[in-house]
């Protein structure tokens, strides 16, 4: 299966031309990636989102010994949605609003970045499977809603991709729950996506909250870490050679298995 580079037009124009031509494919971006079914948008994935299965296991909507029994019997299939429903494990109202939710998410994300490394896959399905489709310009137009409306709470978009840490002082006490349980799990290492996981929420009602302590004052985007330093010692023969800061390994290893 060969991989078109797409060179010229944004990602929202190249979905609008693929929607026109009623194309079926995969449109990845710099931030994520779009599924196509004859011209309509059948799934969104980004890294900077929880995927569906994280929200339904995590909400406790699906157990996940049941998840990935039907991503396991169904997924080469492209079938995965229609097995949770045949199985008993959700109804397909339940399936199609949190499938939906998790789209719109996604391509908050995956269009925000999308002005380099554009590629379009013929005939690529998700392993989902068709849910419910949605016309590409309903897709375009919520996403231009949402990044408005994140925009006028608090306009600096790093709080949606950054780890994240509070500032001095801040607590979650005299805040509204949903705010008070969202700051709470700000630690500086979490990102956006990590908290919504962590909540079992949405990721855009996360960012909305996120953005509203942003504009308060009580979260930043985190420092970066500091460079790492090295120190020459001498080996057996006389060459010197880096020896890493042993106590910075062990921080970063330890935040990446927080991660």
């Amino acid at each position: 299966m060969t991989t078109a580079p797409c060179t010229d037009g944004s990602a929202p124009e190249l979905l609008g031309t693929l929607a026109a031509d009623h194309a079926t494919g995969a449109l990845s971006t710099e931030t994520g990636v779009f599924y196509l079914s004859a011209g309509h948008v059948v799934h969104v994935e980004s890294a900077h989102s929880p995927d569906l299965g994280d929200l339904l296991t995590r909400s406790g909507a699906v157990a996940p010994a049941g998840w990935w029994e039907a991503v396991e019997r169904a997924g080469a299939v492209h079938g995965v949605g229609r097995q949770l429903v045949d199985s008993g494990r959700l109804t397909t109202g339940a399936l199609e609003l949190c499938h939906t939710g998790a789209l719109f998410d996604a391509a908050y994300f995956a269009l925000a970045h999308d002005g380099a490394a554009l590629r379009f896959r013929p005939g690529v399905g998700h392993w989902l499977g068709a849910v419910r489709p949605v016309p590409v310009a309903t897709v375009l137009r919520e996403s231009r809603r949402r990044r408005d409306l994140l925009h006028r709470i608090w306009p600096d978009p790093a709080v949606d991709t950054a780890p994240l840490t509070r500032a001095e002082g801040a607590e979650s006490a005299e805040l509204p729950p949903r705010r008070g349980r969202t700051l709470a799990l700000v630690d500086g290492g979490r990102t956006a996506a990590q908290i919504a996981s962590a909540l079992a929420c949405r990721t855009f009602h996360t960012l909305v909250e996120l953005r509203r302590l942003a504009a308060d004052g009580l979260v930043t985007p985190a420092p970066p870490p500091p460079a790492m330093s090295v120190h020459s010692v001498p080996d057996a023969s006389g060459a010197a050679w880096d020896e890493p800061d042993t106590a910075l390994l062990r921080r970063l290893l330890d935040a990446l298995e927080a991660l």
